[in-house]
């Protein structure tokens, strides 16, 4: 199989996309949970994970949406979650631990709508949160 038909297959059969979805949740549910805030010596780590996923999620998402028609809401929604994810991935850590928890909170909420757009344009229902 060549490069190309390689990557003609991920992109006809979404359950194939390297995107591991559910881990990629369960971080972002790690970063929101308001019952257990992670501690400061962890947000480093996570801020790292975050941006890791993004970084996997924002090509995927750009593919994605662009098999949609031109003028489909849900491509254009996706497109504009993409953009959010690429200015929140030049956001600095942060300086103190109130805004090292603010930027894990950014980003994770930025994996949580990627996730989100990736079920829905591989018709996939969005896991509820």
């Amino acid at each position: 199989m060549t490069h190309r038909t390689a990557a003609a297959a991920v992109v006809a059969e979404p359950e194939q996309w390297p995107a591991d979805v559910e881990t990629m949740r369960a971080t972002v549910r790690q970063a929101l949970d308001e019952d257990a805030q992670p501690a400061a010596a962890e947000l480093g780590t996570l801020a790292l994970a975050l941006r890791g996923h993004m970084e996997v999620l924002i090509p995927e998402v750009a593919a994605a949406a662009a098999r949609q028609p031109k003028a489909s809401v849900r491509r254009h929604c996706a497109l504009a979650c993409v953009g959010e994810a690429q200015r929140k991935l030049r956001i600095g850590d942060g300086d103190t631990e109130p805004v090292r928890v603010a930027v894990v909170q950014r980003l994770a909420r930025s994996v949580s709508a990627l996730c989100d757009h990736l079920d829905g344009l591989a018709g996939r229902a969005a896991s509820p949160e």
